[in-house]
């Protein structure tokens, strides 16, 4: 696939406006639908972090390609912007709702090479909830009924949105295939060829990721699980969560994260404060991308966050 690197918006035509319109109407209906759909479901819908002390490490997941991360001091403190809100919904599910949503804004610098994919951008947003004493048998249930739930609506009331083919073959329950599996028959490049031979969506689980993900000790497996669609790649990201405190310092020295910047996450953990959850977060971007069929996430940006360019707007 011949990928055209989107545009700034001064140079950009009549027709190509034509399309951000349609863009912008697709995120709309998109975000209604999931937005009401969570709501009638008991979510409660929290504010996004955008500036912290505490963020996702994106450590050690071997999908992540941050070029550097952005760090700055205010009042004295250093932060980071947030690469993902996934310590702020652990502790708000814990602490505060026991079903909670968020859009979330997440800033990752790539790799400049990732432009070339169509499937990254170095600024984007992510629908991120958390469901507290849920497994990730509930989280896949609830994503299948939505995804399902989002493509029949939008045929039905806005048809001239939706224009991938693909989204024609939704069937449920959708596949389940296990990392090991993956690697032993594609290699270490399994995250690349899955896309090209899939024709639904799919699950992958078991895949080695950040401390926060939970992971049997005993057996090494992770109880955590992606969803790839066939042509584009991983949209959804998510996990059962580990709550407590000794295997979390235990993952963190092994992994060579720094205890320092979650010490907060820590403390409700030794105090048994942490509650066993499991969510995930959608990136909208990718979404919208696969929905309307288009060639580059940044395509659907009003704004695009090409990895390796910027802008001015």
């Amino acid at each position: 696939m011949v990928l055209n690197i989107p545009k700034p918006i001064e140079q950009i035509d009549k027709n190509e406006i034509a399309r951000k319109k349609m863009f912008t109407s697709l995120t709309t209906h998109v975000f209604s639908y999931l937005t009401n759909a969570f709501l009638a479901r008991g979510f409660r819908w929290y504010l996004p972090v955008v500036i912290s002390k505490s963020t996702d490490p994106l450590w050690p997941d071997p999908g992540a390609s941050i070029e550097k991360r952005v760090e700055f001091e205010i009042y004295g403190s250093g932060v980071r912007t947030t690469l993902s809100m996934i310590v702020h919904k652990i502790v708000a599910c814990s602490l505060f709702s026991e079903r909670l949503f968020s859009i979330s804004p997440n800033i990752r610098i790539e790799k400049r090479d990732r432009a070339s994919t169509g499937w990254h951008a170095y600024e984007f947003n992510q629908l991120d909830f958390e469901i507290r004493d849920a497994s990730s048998k509930d989280v896949m249930n609830l994503i299948e009924e939505l995804f399902s739930g989002l493509i029949s609506h939008m045929k039905k009331n806005f048809p001239e949105l939706i224009r991938n083919r693909g989204t024609e073959k939704i069937s449920l329950p959708f596949e389940v295939i296990d990392r090991e599996d993956l690697q032993a028959k594609y290699g270490k490049e399994w995250e690349e060829i899955l896309p090209t031979v899939i024709k639904r969506p799919v699950w992958v689980v078991n895949i080695p990721r950040e401390f926060y993900d939970f992971q049997d000790f005993k057996t090494g497996k992770w109880d955590n699980y992606d969803l790839y669609l066939p042509d584009y790649g991983e949209v959804l990201s998510g996990a059962r969560r580990e709550f407590e405190y000794e295997k979390i310092v235990s993952k963190m020295e092994r992994d060579g994260v720094r205890k320092e910047n979650y010490e907060v996450l820590l403390k409700l953990a030794k105090e048994r404060r942490l509650k066993q959850s499991a969510g995930a977060g959608i990136g909208i971007e990718r979404l919208i991308t696969w929905l309307s069929g288009s060639k580059h996430v940044c395509e659907v940006q009003p704004f695009p966050r090409v990895p390796g360019l910027v802008y001015e707007l």
